[in-house]
């Protein structure tokens, strides 16, 4: 055998870019290129069909190494290599003693750090026998007043081993000061212990629209935890950077972009001027993103955060070492569905691919049934294995920045940040995160940017599946936990009971000085002080402004879908339209497929045959059907043929709307002449057009 080099391009010249288009027009056959080869993102980003070299230096590596500047390959050498990305999984479930079993399940079988999300009472300050509390206590988390409760809480977890993270909303200083009790309760080693405290005022602000101090104040106790957590943690971080409020109000990925970087800004500032050196204000920051289904952009998403964070560290004086940025990823809110919540476990598997392969540090996956309650076992055994298959058996953790060097992927990530960074100039020109939210500009630029989407959504340019595109209208419920929150809520009013009969003084805490209130805080959580005298005794006159909206992106349909469901309870039956099938199976089965499922977005049920071939018996047909309306389906020769004579026949026949499936083009008036009132067909506005038939058929 001859050893030889293949080279299988010997012999053929390399085509220019602009003879591939030139190519590419000729199969268009005069269609225009731009319109039907180019996209342009929320961003205003055009996404061509091919990159060449062109798009990309081929020398002098701007991207660098991971591990060094400007770190848009990942923020260590070895990335994921060495012992995978951080799978930490959220726990919410109200009972502290049940949500305790959980963890220790999932520690069990492959997650490696916990994110508690503290109830929506502790979050606004309360205590969950407090009256202020009803409908709080149990909402939206574990109900956690005291060190007994996150003990019980994390019973069996070895905390020298098992990072934990907060998410505590406005009271991260008293949340904090519950865990390193806890931390000091057990032995923990301080230099041992591993979590982070998550403070982050300006992202509750915009989430919630209230803080329970002024914000200097709230900047000030972000200052302080983080001085505590730099001099006494190692391994503990004090700051988050959440851009979820943005991301859920709609905001495309350079906004959100630029509001961590103007958020981080004012953290820096914050904790600079109480006395922290810049290196060490930098470490204490966690950047939490959300990361959507969108692959390539999510990608470039965490690759351009690093780039832009690294080189606002280096003008800020830090080191480069500590330029490299923290990242928690979790997959997205928005993108959620309730209907068909099946296809939420596609939609996170991408995004956790996503999160993994731009280099996120660790990473949260919800389980597919998040956007309807508390999850099921099974529910979140399928978001755990999604890190461990991607890990372990798709060996995504085994290359360092995956799409390092793609044509495509550097020059997005340069676009997105170009775009980021001018967004974030914008903000610091106007004054800064806090200003900006204030006076509601922000506010208004993420809802012309979701005004944008909602649009492309109504139309299904942005196909939502198994909601807005081949939805499933006899699903079964998918099984949530329904926690009894009443016996829950007693259960914490005993351990608060026994909490507070230490006698546990706050006084010390109300009185402490700038610099000593989380030392404070921690010593009156150690002797027994709950989340709701620890919050009185930091309390001040609060800070309130709009909140921003939080949005999913099926959430138009799914209100549809709920009419149709409370429709079929009331009545027995679903809204309905019948099908006026017209012609053999063959020419009509293409448009009656897409009228079942245009309407069908809307939860109304279409009843179908094999088609007619006279217009008497498709109006009998419809009569006896009871359905009210109906949709013409078939060819266009068809159409030209039977609906002069079906269109009538209907109408004639006690029909209050008839639809036509395809876009009627020169014929439009002389079938609206026949009866037709309306025209289905692609690029419509489905929302809408069901929406109004739903309102025709009394359902809405």
């Amino acid at each position: 055998m001859v050893d030889q080099q293949l080279s299988f391009a010997e012999g053929f010249t390399m085509p220019t870019y602009d003879e591939w288009v030139g190519e590419v027009e000729k199969a268009l056959k005069g269609a225009p290129f731009d319109k039907k080869m180019l996209n342009r993102t929320y961003e205003g980003i055009t996404l061509r069909p091919i990159y060449t070299r062109n798009d990309w230096p081929p020398t002098g590596d701007p991207s660098g190494f991971p591990g060094a500047m400007p770190f848009t390959r990942g923020g260590r050498a070895a990335g994921s290599r060495v012992d995978n990305w951080d799978v930490r999984q959220a726990f919410a479930y109200p009972d502290p003693a049940a949500a305790n079993e959980t963890i220790l399940h999932e520690l069990e079988r492959g997650v490696t750090s916990l994110l508690i999300q503290f109830d929506k009472a502790a979050r606004a300050g309360l205590d969950g026998d407090a009256d202020a509390a009803d409908g709080l206590a149990g909402e939206g988390g574990v109900m956690l007043y005291s060190v007994d409760d996150l003990d019980l809480l994390l019973t069996g977890v070895y905390l020298d081993l098992i990072s934990v993270a907060l998410r505590p909303g406005a009271q991260f200083l008293p949340a904090a000061a519950l865990l390193s009790a806890l931390w000091q309760r057990r032995g923990v080693d301080a230099a041992k212990a591993r979590g982070a405290f998550n403070a982050d005022p300006l992202g509750t602000l915009a989430a919630t629209g209230a803080l329970p101090v002024p914000t200097e104040t709230a900047m000030a106790q972000l200052a302080d935890l983080a001085r505590h957590t730099a001099a006494t943690y190692p391994q503990v971080t004090a700051v988050a950077v959440d851009t979820s409020a943005y991301h859920n109000a709609g905001a495309t990925e350079s906004q959100d972009l630029a509001a961590s970087m103007a958020t981080a800004v004012g953290y820096l500032q914050a904790m600079t001027d109480a006395g922290l050196d810049i290196d060490s204000a930098c470490s204490q920051i966690v950047f939490n993103y959300a990361i959507g289904c969108d692959q390539f952009l999510s990608i470039c998403k965490l690759r351009a955060a690093r780039k832009m964070w690294a080189r606002i560290a280096e003008a800020c004086g830090a080191g480069e070492a500590a330029r490299g940025m923290r990242i928690h990823a979790i997959t997205a809110e928005r993108m959620m569905s309730r209907c068909d919540p099946w296809v939420n476990a596609l939609r996170t598997t991408v995004a956790c691919f996503a999160a993994a392969v731009g280099g996120a540090d660790s990473i949260t996956v919800l389980p597919y049934s998040a956007a309807l309650g508390n999850t099921t076992r099974l529910a979140r055994r399928v978001a755990r294995n999604t890190h461990v298959i991607l890990a372990e058996e798709s060996n995504v953790a085994k290359v360092v920045d995956p799409g390092g060097g793609s044509w495509f992927i550097e020059s997005l990530t340069d676009q997105l940040a170009e775009a980021a960074w001018s967004e974030f100039q914008a903000i610091e020109s106007a004054g800064g995160m806090l200003a900006v939210l204030r006076d509601g500009s922000f506010a208004k630029k993420i809802a012309d940017a979701y005004t944008a989407r909602e649009a492309n959504l109504a139309k299904r340019r942005d196909p939502l599946t198994g909601v807005s595109e081949f939805p499933n209208i006899i699903e079964t419920n998918v099984e949530v936990e329904v926690p009894d929150l009443g016996a829950a809520r007693a259960d914490a009013g005993r351990r608060l009971a026994s909490a507070r009969s230490a006698n546990a003084s706050v006084d010390a805490l109300g009185a402490a000085s700038p610099g000593a209130l989380s030392e404070a805080a921690v010593a009156a959580a150690g002797s027994g002080a709950t989340i709701g005298a620890m919050a009185a005794a930091l309390g001040g006159e609060g800070t309130t402004i709009a909140a921003l909206p939080k949005h999913r992106f099926a959430e138009a349909f799914e209100a549809l879908r709920d009419a149709s469901n409370a429709y079929l309870e009331k009545t027995g039956r679903r809204p309905a339209i019948f099908l006026a099938n017209l012609g053999p199976l063959a020419k009509h089965t293409a448009r009656a497929t897409f009228a079942k499922n245009f309407f069908e977005v809307a939860g109304i049920e279409t009843l179908s045959n094999e088609g007619f071939s006279d217009a008497e018996a498709c109006a009998k047909a419809f009569a006896e059907s009871a359905a009210g309306i109906a949709v013409i389906c078939s060819a266009d020769p068809i159409y030209e043929q039977m609906v002069p004579t079906v269109a009538p026949a209907l109408k004639k026949a006690g029909c209050k709307r008839l639809f036509l499936a395809g876009n009627p083009g020169a014929k439009k008036e002389d079938y609206k002449a026949a009866g037709v009132d309306d025209f289905i067909a692609l690029g419509g506005n489905v929302l809408q057009q069901t929406r109004d038939t739903l309102a025709l058929l009394g359902v809405i």
